[in-house]
Parts: C-alpha cells; structure tokens; sequence
C-alpha cells in the first residue's frame, strides 16, 4: 500500500462535527482573530474575505466567503452579492498573477446534498487549474498530490493581491481589497 504523508489533515479529521451552533462556524470564527496569516485569510473587503483552502484541490484553491452566516444563496443583499463577486474577480487576478494557470473552476456546494463539508455558511470555491494538471495519482490511485506548501502558496497569492491597485497592505494582517 502507497502511503501519503499529510499530517495537517488531523485537525479536520479529529474536528468535533456534532456541533452546528454559530459560534463554532470556521467561517466566522477564523475573521474574528487577530491572525489572518496563521488562519490562511489572504485578502478582506467590506463584505467578504479569501480564505486559502487548507485542503486544496490544486495549489492555489482559494474560498470567497461573506461574512454573513447563512447556507442559502438567496439570503445574501445586493451589497453582499456586489462585494462577493468583485472579491472573486481580484481573486483571479490575483491567482493568475502569483500562478498563472491555464483556467480555473468555481463554484458554490449549496446545501448537505451537494457534498461540501461546511453546509452552513456558503463560500464560493476558486481552484486554478493547469493543461495536464491531472495525472496517474488522481485517476489509477484515488490521490492527490499537492505540490507547494501551503505557506508558499499564501505567500505568492498574498503578495499578488498586494499589488492590485485599491488595495491597503497592514503589517501582519490580510490584504483589504477595497
């Protein structure tokens, strides 16, 4: 049996999912720290933050996320839904910039049928793809292999949203997007 080492999965897999009270929402638990580089929190705007997936896809698998608590799309105003969008385009722009992939997938698992692991608080998925980003592991091995660091990839996105126009850059926190 092949083996892949990934010890900073434990934390989800030892997560106590039972709970569903508001107060233990990742979502809104992660923005309320004074640690957005520890907590993968690459950029803020009013309405929205970008979380780096700390389980990607692909190197670069980013979440949007509102800051309003709800699993259901049709909640969000006009104000959330406008924030939300430019926050996913800079998204983009960002990843291509640090990364420069071929394309990318988006998308939102709406509701405990759709499969996503947090069904309480919606966040829109960016994974960058790449031409051939698919190889044996995935399709003969059931495997992802991921090839950067997490903290490298935080750091390359980081500094792409850095350097869009309209942004503020504190000294230890996430990019405000503006």
């Amino acid at each position: 049996m092949d083996q892949v080492f990934a010890p900073w999965r434990i934390e989800w897999v030892e997560r106590d999912s039972s709970r569903t009270d508001i107060d233990d929402c990742v979502f809104c638990e992660l923005p309320e720290q004074d640690a957005d580089r520890r907590n993968m929190i690459v950029a803020r705007s009013d309405h929205a933050f970008v979380l780096l997936n700390n389980y990607p896809y692909n190197p670069g698998h980013m979440m949007v996320i509102p800051h309003r608590h709800t699993g259901d799309y049709r909640d969000l105003d006009e104000a959330v839904l406008t924030d939300h969008a430019r926050l996913k385009q800079r998204t983009f722009d960002a990843l291509e910039s640090a990364m420069n992939p071929d394309g990318f997938n988006t998308g939102l698992n709406l509701g405990k049928g759709a499969g996503g692991s947090i069904d309480d608080h919606l966040h829109t998925h960016v994974v960058p793809r790449w031409e051939g980003d698919t190889n044996f592991m995935a399709t003969v091995s059931d495997t992802q292999v991921i090839v950067e660091a997490l903290e490298d990839t935080y750091g390359r996105v980081y500094d792409a949203f850095a350097a869009q126009e309209g942004t503020t850059v504190p000294s230890d926190g996430a990019v405000i997007v503006e």
